[in-house]
């Protein structure tokens, strides 16, 4: 990623809106690849979401104490496909990947209730 010593990045600088833009178009891609597809306003909410991780990536910004046991609903492959999603970018907490899933989780639920109530 390039700087410019003269201006410091902020969430909104050019780089990071491109490194969100880049991480988004994986996402995608991934979720779609197992029958993920999150609706208009879930994808407002993921996209603000990876705004703020990779501005944390940048930044080294702690997210504040999770209680882990708060996730314990959240599906295997929900996890699974945000630890993938972490990966990708430096210096994010662990913790991360599961505030990740919850996005994951709520639109694989979309997909669960257009089956069953179609």
């Amino acid at each position: 990623m390039k700087t410019n010593p003269d201006s410091p990045l902020t969430p909104d600088s050019p780089d990071l809106l491109r490194k969100t833009d880049l991480t988004l178009a994986r996402i995608y891609p991934l979720l779609a690849e197992q029958g993920i597809f999150p609706n208009e306003v879930q994808r407002q909410m993921l996209a603000s979401h990876v705004k703020a991780m990779v501005w944390r990536s940048y930044s080294g910004e702690a997210l504040p104490e999770v209680d882990l046991s708060l996730f314990d609903e959240i599906s295997p492959l929900s996890l699974r496909l945000a630890e993938q999603v972490v990966a990708w970018l430096d210096k994010l907490a662990y913790e991360e990947a599961h505030l990740l899933s919850v996005h994951f989780e709520v639109a694989k639920e979309n997909e669960l209730s257009s089956v069953l109530n179609p």
